[in-house]
């Protein structure tokens, strides 16, 4: 019922999975839901094993809940989740939804950048650069090289001169890595680089 009712209030989610992946990713919800309460928690996802041991753990289960929300219902986790589907998939689809796939190559840059977005203030300054940085590297990496990365990704994605990175630059910025290589920039595709513990962690199998 709950898979029912989901694939009718939430049409946008359609656009991104399939039926049968809605079956098997709310059989690994309830599987996560450890209180039987039908809403996971930040302590459920801490332990799924791939987002334990990732860098930006925190980060991702950050962006399953709602600023000021501590538990997540199944059509958030959904809404999340469906942003990690590839951006083909939409082109399989043989009705196209109205509004813009949550898997669409915008919505998963901004998904990126609010992994960036520490304070939620809409653009990624230096020190928030640095501080995902040092989740991503810890120490093997010192700082004066960290701070070096940060100053030349603002340098070459700013282009008002305000210090810091807004989202439009974000996708700019995105747009100029498929013309030239970067030497000392952070890659913008960050969702790719944190799809397979995510996706893995809606799997059907428990770990």
């Amino acid at each position: 019922m709950v898979v029912k009712n989901c694939l009718l209030l939430c049409p946008v989610f359609v656009s991104a999975v399939s039926h049968s992946q809605i079956t098997r990713l709310y059989s690994r919800f309830t599987s996560l839901d450890k209180g039987e309460n039908g809403t996971l928690s930040r302590e459920d996802f801490q332990r799924i094993p791939e987002l334990a041991i990732n860098p930006l753990g925190d980060r991702i289960i950050n962006a399953f809940f709602p600023e000021g929300e501590d538990q997540v219902n199944f059509r958030g986790f959904m809404r999340t989740l469906a942003h990690f589907r590839p951006i083909e998939d939409n082109e399989k689809n043989k009705n196209p939804p109205t509004s813009e796939p949550l898997n669409s190559r915008t919505n998963k840059l901004l998904f990126a950048f609010r992994l960036y977005d520490l304070d939620r203030d809409d653009k990624i300054s230096r020190d928030e650069l640095l501080q995902v940085l040092r989740m991503m590297v810890g120490v093997n990496i010192s700082d004066e090289q960290l701070g070096s990365i940060a100053d030349r990704t603002i340098q070459e994605a700013d282009t008002n001169g305000d210090n810091s990175i807004s989202f439009s630059e974000f996708i700019k910025a995105d747009d100029q890595r498929h013309e030239r290589t970067w030497k000392h920039r952070l890659d913008t595709h960050i969702v790719t680089y944190v799809t397979a513990g995510v996706t893995n962690a809606g799997s059907t199998g428990t770990r």
